[in-house]
């Protein structure tokens, strides 16, 4: 496990970009798991730039997202496939028909859950991009008794239904459910990367770097990967580096 601990917000989002630009320009079909939220929006508009001005190419590139609403399409400015397509297909040469969400308006959720995991099955993700939510949940595997292994509709925790709520009107407008990728296909990705930013995930950091493999902290599980890349900014690494002394400048290796 590699920690790389930048200046701000804006210098984490930067080398995020890069390391993802690495990623496409060293093999041009890449398939990447994205996600959504606050956290990526800074690194999909660096990647949006060094499409627009470095000639950046995604036209080869394949995208799987982990998650997505129950009972929000494309027509709603709040489901996922709409957060993508405003913050980063719309503006890239990446081909529409190669980029895949799950289905938050399927009759049959639990079927659209099953056909997801066959895709991701298929196409295996090259770079995993995750955020991390305050109660350590990756995607949208909530703490539980157990770490959920395949794609599946998950209730969301009251805590994610309070975090999310800035970006809707109001709390009754929050989705409840959501499917999501499982543990099994965020671990099948060759190389993580994931990305945490302001002083309220530092406990939870803290938690995934030093605490034990739970499923109380969803994103603990990242420890028994080969290959993941963890990028704070400053007020996120608070507790690295103020209660366990953890260097800025070292990498941890685990």
């Amino acid at each position: 496990m590699e920690i790389q601990i930048f200046e701000n917000y804006e210098e984490l989002s930067i080398n995020a970009a890069r390391l993802v630009a690495a990623q496409v320009r060293l093999k041009p079909d890449s398939v990447l798991g994205l996600a959504t939220g606050s956290t990526p929006l800074g690194m999909y508009a660096e990647l949006v730039r060094m499409h627009e001005e470095e000639n950046l190419d995604f036209s080869e590139v394949t995208s799987l997202n982990l998650d997505e609403y129950l009972g929000l399409g494309e027509e709603d400015d709040q489901s996922y496939v709409s957060f993508m397509r405003e913050h980063l297909f719309s503006k890239i040469n990446i081909d529409p028909e190669a980029t895949y969400l799950p289905d938050g308006l399927a009759a049959d959720p639990e079927e659209a859950a099953m056909y997801y995991e066959m895709l991701a099955d298929m196409v295996p993700r090259d770079l995993q991009i995750l955020g991390i939510g305050r109660n350590g949940h990756i995607g949208f595997n909530e703490p539980d008794d157990v770490f959920p292994v395949e794609t599946h509709v998950t209730d969301l925790t009251e805590s994610t239904i309070q975090a999310n709520q800035r970006f809707f009107k109001s709390e009754e407008e929050v989705p409840r459910q959501a499917i999501t990728m499982g543990m099994k296909q965020i671990m099948a990705a060759k190389k993580i990367l994931l990305l945490a930013s302001g002083a309220e995930k530092a406990e939870t950091i803290a938690d995934l770097v030093f605490g034990e493999v739970t499923s109380q902290v969803p994103a603990s599980i990242l420890n028994l990967h080969p290959d993941v890349v963890i990028m704070l900014d400053e007020p996120a690494a608070r507790y690295l580096v103020e209660e366990y002394g953890f260097d800025e400048e070292e990498e941890d290796e685990d």
